[in-house]
């Protein structure tokens, strides 16, 4: 059974770090890529970086180059994703998901078939 679960959200002040946990079961995380995701209030859910399993290159979308890393451990089975000087804007729920491929494709949501629950980030204005 494929699970994804997510951690390490929080409230945090404009200017500190997170780092978020993808923990996955019910197949070898080095078998298939893994996306970050975020939703804000009121908005669409957009991508934000994935991670391949077969050679481990890693994708961001435009608006997160810079501050977003996404690292993978797969001897834990977890992905992680690094988020430093966090933003106002960056206040959303964060999901991480697979589409049960070693590849990305696109990293949009509706290609990705399993999700974790999320993990709410909050930075105050």
């Amino acid at each position: 059974q494929v699970q994804l679960v997510e951690s390490g959200g929080g409230s945090v002040q404009p200017g500190e770090s997170l780092r978020l946990s993808c923990v996955v079961s019910g197949f070898p995380l080095d078998s298939y890529a893994i996306g970050w995701f975020r939703q804000a209030p009121g908005k669409e859910r957009e991508g934000v970086s994935c991670v391949n399993s077969g050679n481990g290159m890693a994708y961001y979308s435009d608006a997160m180059k810079g501050r977003f890393t996404i690292s993978r451990d797969n001897a834990k089975n977890t992905v992680y994703l690094q988020i430093n000087n966090l933003k106002p804007e960056d206040t959303a729920v964060y999901s991480c998901a697979t589409r049960l491929s070693r590849w990305c494709g696109h990293y949009k949501a509706n290609e990705y078939a399993y999700w974790g629950q999320g993990t709410q980030v909050i930075v105050p204005s």
